[in-house]
């Protein structure tokens, strides 16, 4: 069986997903088989593996960093919030429907049998897994029914890292704090800790660090610089959704809706100097855009009712009237259709019908199989601006409870807008480019003063940088020692 060790952190937005990306990089350059698990992830960035199952995109970065396809078995239960006070439950690949906070927190441990199936047939695989908490150890109120912090590393025996976020300032009281409230079982657990996100001189830290090793009795493994790596981001703590980037040669707007999916889709679009994406909530913010994208959502009624409640509804039809380009995924498709249906209260919001946007001819009806499998082809049939697409692959994974009566094409488009329920649409070779194009055409400007690059060698890049960072910041030696039980 494979060795473990687990990294918690004190608090969400620790840098927990990140880190363990890069420990996952750096054992598979170190020359083991490594993998990446997390029994339970509350996020709304999901992904389709091979096989159709949907699993939190977090553990497709950290498998893509270790070099290895992504596998339901490494995010065994997602979450996927409806309501503040409600998710979709994801088991083992699979939707088993909606259940209220309360419900889910009565029947969790039910899940520890499909967690630990899980876990054992990837450990059974591999050299070493690298496993992810969620939150903190330290939320007392949940410690008794814990599937996902400590209740896990008992049950795999799994060693733990814990790392506070010193961006955010008080590190010191959070890893002390949270080390203080864990009882002598699960305090014996922690082999070290880390200070994530630095940004300074360590020599300052220094003194702070001895007091934290003599309160918390385990030593520092790591301090971790603040590291600028262009690598998914969880979906509710990205600082991808509250920049405010100027505009820039070409100016695509991202409207962020309430419970936005998947905005992981248009980071190809951001990769480009000259280009700036912005993600906006407001009439005030959107400006005149040459494009305009509507991400994915997993609450397509309630945010489309959003969506004309803040005006920018309007502002969207008034925008397409005057060609700008606009393009729908997943939910953000459905809302450019004519109605969108829910006789079978799927998202239990208490609305049967809503009438869309009405800029494209579709009609979506919402039932309780849902949708989940990757795809390809080629482009045809595409009119209009994009119709340069055609003929280009195109490849990607569907997630949706939406149904249209109608057969669709990979992207539906009337006049300057269009629509697809493809995630990943735009990481293929070649899509994001021939779509800046025709955007270059139409605004008079010359393509290559944007810029090109070649995605995969950048992605691979990004991981490396991410993994020297870690492996500099890290006692890789102590690391090594606490996964061959020497410490």
């Amino acid at each position: 069986m494979a060795k473990n060790i687990m990294i918690q952190g004190t608090m969400s937005g620790a840098g927990k997903s990140l880190l363990c990306a890069g420990l996952c990089r750096i054992f598979k350059q170190d020359g083991y088989r490594v993998a990446p698990f997390k029994s339970q992830n509350m996020a709304l960035n999901s992904f389709i593996t091979r096989d159709g199952g949907e699993m939190g995109r977090a553990q497709v970065v950290q498998a893509e960093a270790a070099g290895i396809a992504p596998d339901v078995r490494m995010n065994p239960i997602l979450l996927k919030p409806t309501t503040d006070v409600g998710s979709q439950v994801i088991v083992k690949g699979i939707s088993q429907g909606n259940l209220g906070a309360m419900e889910y927190f009565r029947r969790k441990r039910d899940y520890i049998p499909a967690i630990l199936e899980a876990y054992r047939s990837l450990a059974a695989e591999n050299d070493i897994i690298v496993i992810e908490g969620a939150g903190s150890p330290a939320e007392i109120n949940l410690k008794q029914d814990d599937i996902v912090n400590m209740g896990l590393a008992r049950l795999v025996d799994a060693p733990v890292l814990l790392a506070g976020d010193i961006d955010r300032g008080g590190v010191f009281a959070q890893l002390y704090g949270t080390v203080a409230l864990l009882d002598e079982e699960d305090r014996a657990r922690i082999k070290g800790t880390i200070v994530n996100k630095f940004r300074g001189d360590r020599a300052i830290l220094e003194p702070g660090l001895r007091i934290l090793e003599e309160l918390c009795k385990v030593p520092v493994a790591g301090v971790i610089p603040y590291v600028h790596v262009d690598i998914d981001d969880e979906d509710s703590l990205s600082e991808r959704l509250h920049r405010c980037p100027e505009r820039k040669l070409l100016d695509i707007a991202v409207i962020r809706l309430p419970r936005i999916s998947n905005f992981t889709d248009f980071g190809p679009f951001e990769r480009y100097e000259t280009v700036s994406l912005r993600y906006v909530d407001r009439v005030s913010e959107l400006h005149q855009p040459d494009m305009i994208l509507l991400p994915g959502t997993k609450s397509t009624i309630s945010d489309l009712t959003w969506l004309r409640q803040s005006g920018l509804e309007a502002a969207i039809q008034k925008a397409a009237a005057a060609g700008t380009l606009i393009f729908g995924i997943c939910g953000g498709y459905q809302m450019l259709g004519k109605s969108v249906s829910d006789p079978d209260q799927v998202e239990a919001m208490g609305i049967t019908e809503i009438v869309g946007m009405g800029l494209l001819p579709m009609d979506t009806v919402f039932r309780g199989q849902k949708v989940q499998t990757q795809t390809r082809g080629t482009f045809e049939g595409v009119e209009g601006l994009l119709s340069p697409l055609n003929g280009i692959p195109y490849e990607g994974y569907e997630i949706h409870m939406g149904r249209s009566p109608e057969k669709l094409p990979a992207v539906m488009g009337r006049g300057s807008v269009y629509g697809s329920y493809i995630h990943g649409l735009f990481d293929a070779p070649n899509v994001a480019d021939t779509i800046l194009k025709a955007l270059c055409v139409k605004k008079g400007i010359a393509f290559d003063k944007l810029g090109a690059f070649d995605r995969g060698a950048y992605r691979e890049r990004q991981y490396d940088l991410l993994a020297d960072t870690v492996r500099q910041g890290l006692d890789m030696e102590l690391v090594y020692r606490i996964l061959n039980r020497e410490v």
